[in-house]
């Protein structure tokens, strides 16, 4: 446990260098929503600099889902039921809502799996530091993306010193940020003796250089908890 806990946190050091400037990597976080809704513990979330300084129990980060742009899940060695175990964390996190922002004048919306979003849906990463053998990986990716929506699978997978799983568009076969409806899987071995680092850091730029927030409303998230009792008030009287 201790060793995996390391790796996270290595994990993370590197995210912290190649991430954009608005963005940070928060390690071993919750992720709440204004309805109550809490996610599994997750080993990374990356979220927006502004994200208010919110904190649980024994010092785990709570952190709001209006300012989550990723997640990433990491192990050890990744196999079938590694990869089902991080697939389902991914998958309960993407389909947490996002509501808790206030109006805006002129909204922005966000094209990813097929729809538009009016805020950056949130992204789903899983690294690991070895697997199984790439084809046998994959074949069990596909299988468990055949019961699941493209919202909701993972939009990248990466094997250290092996290779990464990336989607490529239905209709031009070029690889994709996001998986769309219809999308192939594809795989990718590192060129030559290179690792899969410079692909990861090439795929973070793109994921989250643009990614943006609406302003958070922070006061939905008190809505169901009274944050003071009235003891005195006190009135104009007119003369």
């Amino acid at each position: 446990m201790a060793s995996h806990v390391v790796r996270e946190r290595l994990f993370r050091d590197f995210l912290a260098t190649r991430l954009p400037g608005h963005v940070e990597a928060v390690h071993s976080a919750e992720i709440i929503t204004a309805a109550g809704d809490v996610s599994p513990q997750c080993d990374l979330v990356i979220v927006d600099r502004s994200t208010p300084p919110l904190t649980g129990i024994a010092g785990c980060s709570v952190i709001p889902n209006e300012c989550v742009y990723g997640v990433a899940e990491v192990k050890t060695t990744l196999n079938a039921e590694q990869l089902r175990d991080a697939c389902e964390k991914v998958k309960k996190v993407k389909n947490l809502p996002k509501t808790a922002y206030h109006p805006t004048q002129q909204p922005r919306t966000r094209t990813a799996y097929g729809r538009d979003y009016p805020y950056v849906p949130t992204v789903g990463m899983i690294f690991a530091f070895d697997s199984i053998g790439l084809d046998t990986l994959g074949n069990h990716l596909l299988k468990w993306c055949e019961d699941h929506e493209p919202a909701e699978w993972p939009d990248s997978i990466w094997i250290l010193g092996k290779g990464y799983y990336l989607w490529t568009d239905p209709t031009t076969g070029r690889i994709n940020p996001t998986p769309e409806p219809g999308s192939s899987l594809q795989a990718m071995e590192p060129y030559h003796d290179e690792d899969v680092l410079l692909a990861l850091t090439l795929h973070l730029n793109q994921q989250f250089v643009t990614a943006w927030m609406p302003p958070l409303q922070l006061f939905d998230y008190a809505r169901q908890h009274p944050i003071g009792v009235p003891k005195f008030s006190w009135g104009w009287k007119e003369d």
